[in-house]
């Protein structure tokens, strides 16, 4: 079983990785932006999609993702806004459907999808 679809394993990684004020902190000095990906891949086991919440992305651009990352590497599939804050989760089964085909286009992604969810405030009764 490869190390990217060990059930309960636990991965520590970042969010993102195109953040300009890491460029010579932690990018080295004079690394290429199209870089940054393949650098951050080796120090990283795991790095959320952050774009694919605001936006669709193109499945030649997860083709390109996993292609710059090591075979053992996972990333975490952020899910689209559309589907977390207009429907709220309500009824997102063709969204849904078309998001995991994109991002998992031919397979070429391992990992996971997180949702990130609009706060709504205490939910507790009486508070």
């Amino acid at each position: 079983m490869s190390t990217a679809t060990q059930p309960g394993k636990v991965r520590i990684g970042i969010s993102g990785w195109r953040y300009t004020p890491w460029r010579g902190v932690f990018y080295p000095q004079g690394l290429a932006q199209r870089r940054e990906l393949e650098f951050a891949s080796r120090t990283f086991p795991t790095i959320e999609i952050n774009g694919s919440f605001y936006s669709l992305q193109h499945p030649d651009s997860y083709q390109r993702w996993h292609d710059e990352t090591p075979d053992d590497f996972v990333f975490a599939v952020k899910g689209h806004r559309f589907i977390t804050h207009h429907l709220r989760l309500r009824d997102p089964r063709i969204p849904v459907a078309n998001f995991r085909f994109i991002a998992y286009y031919r397979g070429r992604l391992r990992g996971s999808s997180g949702r990130s969810t609009p706060d709504r405030g205490s939910r507790r009764p009486g508070a």
